[in-house]
């Protein structure tokens, strides 16, 4: 079986290391090309000096044809102006997107409807298995109770987080409005202070923690008249958002067109 040929945008990053080091060691895949902005400090670096092995003859650089030029996929989790860039670059190489990055505006989800049509795109919110099958639980919950319940989203993250509330939240969020017949834009509540702060019908509360070295943590909270029922999901590791990256990639790697995401990636 051919391994799936793969560059990784963000190489000097936390995440760009891990999705690396796990391509590294499964043997489905073959690292092709590393990308970083200009002016980073890792340009130049061999990949495998990055991740403290063995050269590996592939260097981190910040040319997007040299990176991506001889893979399949691109997997991005940098920043929304560098994914517009990205979207770009694979249209121009002919290459399929993996993208994790969060914060993405409207503009830039009409870049990637549109380059879909062109090349296969997986686009998520967040990469872990869980999550997604969080996705899912809290469709049927919010299906299942009514009114009665009111419904707050509480995440964390660690201090370094650049954007809030998470993406993970607001699709939380997106997914219950949706099932529920809601108008998202009206039932979001982000935080409470001062008064007449009580909870209104139809309202979705969502609050967002930062501090320490907090990997992800939401909390969906369906609170009713003497009961409370709870749907949490806790990342302790980077590693499941790259192992759903490279799952994702196996995915993308497959198809010649069209925009997908992880809920695709795992229906049977």
């Amino acid at each position: 079986m051919a391994k799936v040929r793969i560059a990784v945008a963000g190489a000097g990053g936390k995440m760009g290391k891990r999705i690396l080091t796990l391509a590294q060691s499964d043997s489905e895949f073959q690292v092709r090309g590393a990308l970083e902005k200009e002016g980073s400090d890792v340009l130049g670096t061999d990949v495998g000096l990055l991740l403290g092995r063995d050269l590996l003859g592939i260097q981190v650089v910040s040319d997007f044809e040299e990176a991506c030029g001889s893979s399949q996929v691109l997997i991005d989790f940098t920043h929304p102006g560098a994914t517009e860039e990205h979207i770009q670059g694979a249209l121009k190489v002919g290459i399929g997107l993996v993208i994790g990055t969060t914060g993405l505006s409207e503009r830039t989800h009409a870049l990637l409807k549109e380059a879909s049509r062109k090349i296969p795109i997986l686009q998520s919110p967040n990469m872990s298995t869980g999550v997604n099958l969080l996705f899912e639980l809290v469709q049927r919950v919010s299906q299942a109770l009514d009114e009665g319940y009111d419904i707050e989203i509480t995440e964390s993250h660690h201090r370094m987080k650049k954007d809030s509330p998470s993406g993970t939240a607001l699709e939380i969020a997106r997914l219950i409005a949706e099932t529920k017949g809601w108008s998202l834009g009206k039932a979001l509540v982000y935080g409470r202070h001062g008064q007449n702060t009580e909870k209104k019908k139809g309202t979705i509360g969502i609050h967002s923690l930062r501090g320490g070295d907090v990997v992800g943590e939401h909390i969906v909270s369906f609170l009713g008249d003497g009961e409370i029922l709870e749907l949490v999901h806790r990342a302790t590791s980077r590693d499941a958002f790259a192992r759903g990256a490279l799952v994702a990639a196996k995915f993308i790697a497959g198809k010649k067109r069209g925009l997908y995401n992880m809920g695709d990636v795992l229906r049977p």
